[in-house]
């Protein structure tokens, strides 16, 4: 674990404890002087005598200030996860005074020690009490693409790097090692045991294979192609709507064909980033298109960015593009990079912090915005959080999916034979957006 310095109180806890106890006047004597002349009128009418009074004296004092308990009894969590949303009531593990503001999330945004003032009552009057608590990582980095046997064309430098994936909830950079051998200039098989450790000392060991090749065998696709009307009849229930999604890998798409085939709506790509934005070749003629053949259109935006900066110019750019276009779906956000993510510098919580600024961009621009992404990574990488926060398209290519958690659209299959595209083209349905 990374030393840190004891935090004193944040001021942004001010607002968790009221800036402390109240203040309460010590006991003080007051001298009051009145010194007036009054007219005092009888019954008739008449005026009375001129009354003065004679100077007074009064002493006022103060109540008591109240004493805190003297068998207080309040004690929290030695040590929480950083990161983890925990409440004040269950960060106190014993008490016996009532919490002014149990509801307030204790701060765990870094690891280190801190302190925070608790708020408290007793005898109907507000306290404050310190504890200090430690904020540790115990969360061991996870594996993005285990499982598979990479190719190495024999002659060139080796970099496990560049065949593994991996990430943690902290930290942004784990350090990766491998027991075992591996002669880039020798064909043949090398078992290995990789281990990706992070900065707190927690890790993850997995064992793969690299096989090196003199040829690096070009990719078999073996996957069944669908007809979209039988698509359309094994998932066809009250209330689902069957739709496609299009970049310029399907070229010139006939739009009405499409509509007759069934489809009621699609997804566009708007554009994509690796260095630089860059708008798909077809996405104005898509849009036009499919809007002019009545379908329902939203647009999606492929991006590798990681920063958060980053992604609010890429919002911004889309409003810029789509130039007041009313879309019937929320943009969607589609970030994919995972097979080698640690080449990003960025932990778990970066990334979802990036799509949670995307999210709010798209906001300030006058859309809202949806996550792309597939089962593997919903369960193991988007927090729930994130996932609550706006709605899910479900990439997951399977006859039926198992995925349990919500989704307004599943992409049920990247195979599908629809008139009116040559080739491929993605198929959707539509579940409903909230």
């Amino acid at each position: 674990m990374r030393s840190k310095y004891i935090i004193p109180v944040f001021a942004a806890l001010c607002l968790l404890t009221g800036c402390g106890g109240k203040k309460v006047s010590n006991t003080v004597s007051v001298s009051v002087e009145v010194n007036t002349t009054s007219a005092v009128t009888t019954s008739v009418g008449t005026s009375a005598a001129a009354v003065t009074s004679k100077p007074v004296t009064t002493t006022t004092t103060a109540a008591a200030k109240p004493e805190p308990p003297k068998d207080l009894v309040l004690k929290g969590k030695e040590s929480v996860e950083v990161y983890e949303e925990i409440k004040l009531k269950d960060f106190i593990t014993e008490k016996n005074v009532d919490l002014k503001d149990g509801d307030v999330l204790l701060n765990t945004s870094d690891t280190g020690v801190y302190e925070v003032e608790i708020p408290y009552i007793y005898g109907g009057n507000e306290f404050t009490q310190k504890l200090q608590y430690s904020v540790i990582d115990t969360t061991a980095p996870i594996v993005l693409n285990a499982g598979w046997t990479p190719n190495h064309k024999v002659g060139t430098p080796f970099d496990l790097n560049n065949y593994v994936g991996f990430a943690d909830n902290f930290d942004k950079a784990p350090t990766l090692t491998y027991e075992g051998d591996v002669d880039p200039n020798a064909v043949g098989d090398y078992p290995l045991t990789a281990t990706a450790t992070d900065s707190s000392g927690n890790s993850v060991s997995w064992d793969l294979t690299i096989s090196v090749v003199d040829q690096v065998p070009a990719p078999v696709d073996n996957n069944p192609r669908v007809d979209y009307s039988d698509f359309i009849a094994r998932y066809d229930q009250e209330g689902v709507r069957f739709g496609i999604d299009v970049s310029a890998w399907q070229t010139n798409v006939d739009y009405n064909a499409v509509r007759d085939a069934g489809c009621s709506f699609v997804i566009i790509r708007i554009g994509y980033y690796y260095s630089q934005i860059t708008m798909d070749d077809y996405f104005r003629q898509n849009i036009e298109n499919a809007t002019a053949a009545g379908l329902d259109v939203g647009v999606y935006f492929y991006t590798t960015d990681n920063s958060e900066e980053g992604v609010r110019e890429h919002a911004r750019w889309i409003a810029d593009n789509l130039n007041g276009q009313q879309l019937d779906f929320p943009v969607a956000f589609d970030w994919e990079e995972f097979g080698n993510f640690q080449k990003y510098g960025m932990s778990i919580k970066d990334l979802n912090d990036i799509y949670a600024a995307f999210a709010d961009e798209m906001e300030k621009c006058g859309y809202s915005a949806m996550l792309y992404s597939s089962k593997n990574f919903l369960n193991n990488f988007w927090s729930e959080r994130t996932k609550a926060s706006h709605p899910v398209w479900l990439a997951h290519f399977v006859d039926e999916t198992d995925y349990e958690g919500d989704y307004a659209i599943w992409q049920a299959s990247a195979y599908g034979h629809i008139p009116g595209i040559v080739g491929d083209v993605d198929m959707d349905i539509l579940y409903g957006l909230s």
